[in-house]
């Protein structure tokens, strides 16, 4: 019998799913995680009671004490590089959160350092696990579409910024729980590189992630700096960007994003396909995560709506990664997409912060 892969996550926030995923798993033993947050330590044994590791206040040290095959990196957004490439210069293989970075040069020294020590490095865009997207991606390559020339992918909430929830301030911990998503040094933007980092990439794959020419974007404030002055805090990033992104092979990607927004739902969320062959439609149901989708098509010069009544189960990012490393085979997310997404996400605040179109070079 092989022996186990060991893992180790750092970060206990998105990380609790990045450990729930690991434990599961038969060909994995968690031997390891760190987070500074002592409240989350101490909830250990209740959310992960199967959890019998060592337990760390920093993800540095966890690095240099354990030997890891896998590590999750699971950390507010300035920490990602750092902490990803001690982790792969460690031996590791490393799984870390969305965004990859908080730059597009962050993210290629992320990428190159993987590629020079030959360890895989995947980016958790959790959207691309989700049962009806799997699906969209089967029937897209089924050629259903036929050539996807327009999409629109959105994630809008009524008020949902991270950190201002009343119970994100009983932490007996200093800071707002969540607060640092509003601190750009920390998070490098607002809900675009928070939530619209999922709806770029899920949008991305389904149209087989073309080479982006060009932006021209917006980002507005209206919402979150008023509602941290009344709690005494600082807010440095937007809390709504949208996009236009044109690609190379002519093709057009709108992308929206809001924390905070006068629209009914509390929580939107939508993707739109446009093919000369069909079209796409996957919306969350009931403002929550649970998604449906539908399929816009001719016959015989009629038209006619599908919709889907069930998506096969797909295994989570975290046993697809165990299996890539364990099987030496690619995982679902790779790097490279990472760093598009990231030069992408880039040149949407270049163009807000100047009024104009900026160009994306390869």
């Amino acid at each position: 019998m092989a022996e186990k892969l060991k893992a180790g996550v750092i970060g206990l926030g998105m990380g609790s799913g990045h450990l729930a995923g690991y434990l599961t798993h038969p060909d994995v033993e968690v031997v390891a995680i760190a987070d500074r947050r002592e409240d989350r330590r101490a909830l250990l044994p209740t959310r992960h009671p199967t959890f019998q590791g060592k337990v760390y206040h920093e993800g540095a040290e966890m690095i240099e004490k354990e030997k890891l095959d896998i590590i999750s990196v699971a950390v507010p957004n300035d920490q990602h590089k750092p902490l990803t490439i001690a982790a792969l210069e460690s031996g590791a293989h490393v799984l870390c959160e969305k965004p990859m970075a908080l730059n597009a040069s962050e993210a290629q020294e992320m990428l190159d350092t993987a590629k020079r020590l030959g360890k895989k490095l995947g980016i958790d865009f959790s959207y691309r696990f989700n049962p009806q997207s799997r699906a969209m991606k089967d029937m897209i390559a089924e050629g259903v579409l036929g050539e996807i020339y327009y999409a629109r992918s959105v994630w809008f909430r009524r008020r949902g910024i991270p950190g201002m929830a009343a119970n994100s301030f009983n932490t007996g911990s200093g800071a707002p729980m969540g607060s640092w998503f509003y601190d750009k040094k920390q998070s490098g933007g607002g809900p675009l590189i928070d939530l619209g980092v999922h709806r770029l990439d899920l949008a991305l794959w389904l149209m087989g992630y073309p080479e982006p020419a060009w932006v021209l974007a917006s980002t507005y404030d209206k919402f979150g700096p008023k509602m941290a002055k009344e709690r005494g805090l600082s807010y440095t990033v937007e809390d709504l960007a949208c996009a236009m992104i044109k690609f190379r092979n002519g093709a057009t990607l709108e992308l929206d994003a809001s924390w905070a927004s006068n629209i009914k739902e509390n929580e939107l969320q939508t993707i739109r396909l446009l093919g000369d062959k069909g079209g796409m439609y996957q919306y969350n149901l009931n403002e929550g995560y649970t998604y449906d989708v539908e399929y816009y098509y001719d016959i015989a010069g009629r038209h006619f709506d599908g919709k889907m009544h069930a998506a096969q189960p797909m295994p989570s990012a975290f046993h697809l990664f165990v299996d890539a490393v364990r099987d030496d085979k690619p995982f679902l997310v790779q790097p490279e997409e990472g760093v598009t997404v990231m030069k992408i996400l880039d040149a949407v605040y270049a163009s807000a912060a100047s009024g104009k179109p900026v160009e994306i070079t390869a």
